[in-house]
């Protein structure tokens, strides 16, 4: 009954990641609540390997980002000529606007890494961040509202505008603040769509993510044992399927309904940790 539990357990966490990983409502958030609520109360692994049960799930949620998305990387690559049936000619994203989107926040999550871990990751601090990162989703659409876009292509992006969007995505390094939520509004605020806006972060997200969770995986291989395999495995499954299902829907609706509902979404998961954890 015990490991039942346990991969109950495994498999809500997996849906809770999946669903809130690549969403603009911070899974950092989310994770708290479900975390501190209840699924912790019974103790059922040590905290590293809870910790590193959180990037196995992270990596299930990248896992359907790629697959999602096979098409472009491999055209990144020159791996492929086509997206989606149709050659893309011409000017295309390529590698270097990724890059360049890149750096500002890997040369900042680099520097402050440690001061992050110890300093940011609290409730107060989280819920903070969740209404600071709406009221930027909030100035985000009714910018655009008054200043139709301008970049309507994921192969019209310039590396000024992978740039600045990269400046965005150092605002994510506050936990809760989300990088989603972060880098779709300095898109939008830098003149691409929303649906534009969201395949770039997506796409970027994949090589900074994923570098992080296998250098946190090689440091905690340990913690992978035989007896909390399942547990790992079935989270991994869960955050794939869910995150898998969360982003063809987010993308189908994002340039329909902005990020104003997602914004007020934030304010309300914001008051709940401040009600349940101040």
């Amino acid at each position: 009954m015990e490991n039942l539990w346990e991969l109950i357990v495994a498999f809500i966490l997996g849906i809770v990641e999946g669903l809130t990983e690549f969403a603009p409502v911070s899974s950092t958030g989310h994770m708290i609540i479900v975390d501190d609520l209840w699924l912790k109360s019974g103790e059922i692994f040590s905290t590293e390997v809870a910790n590193t049960f959180k990037v196995v799930i992270q990596l299930g949620s990248i896992l359907a980002v790629v697959i999602i998305f096979k098409d472009r990387f491999l055209n990144i690559l020159g791996l492929k000529k086509s997206i989606n049936g149709e050659k893309v000619q011409g000017h295309r994203l390529s590698l270097v606007q990724i890059l360049i989107g890149l750096i500002p926040a890997g040369v900042l999550g680099l520097l402050f890494d440690d001061y992050i871990d110890e300093h940011l990751f609290n409730f107060h601090t989280v819920a903070y961040a969740l209404i600071v990162g709406a009221i930027l989703m909030i100035v985000a659409d009714y910018t655009q509202k008054r200043r139709k876009p301008t970049t309507l292509s994921l192969d019209k992006i310039t590396n000024k505008q992978a740039f600045l969007i990269g400046l965005f995505q150092c605002i994510a390094l506050w936990p809760g603040f989300s990088r989603s939520g972060a880098t779709i509004s300095g898109g939008v605020l830098m003149g691409l769509s929303h649906r534009v806006a969201a395949d770039f972060t997506f796409i970027m997200a994949v090589p900074i993510m994923a570098g992080a969770s296998f250098i946190s995986l090689l440091n905690n291989w340990e913690y992978i044992t035989t007896d909390a395999l399942p547990f790992f495995i079935v989270g991994f499954i869960s955050a794939f399927i869910f995150a898998l299902i969360s982003i063809r829907f987010f993308l189908k609706l994002i340039d329909r309904i902005k990020l104003v509902p997602f914004a007020i979404y934030r304010i309300i998961i914001a008051i709940i940790i401040m009600i349940v954890f101040f």
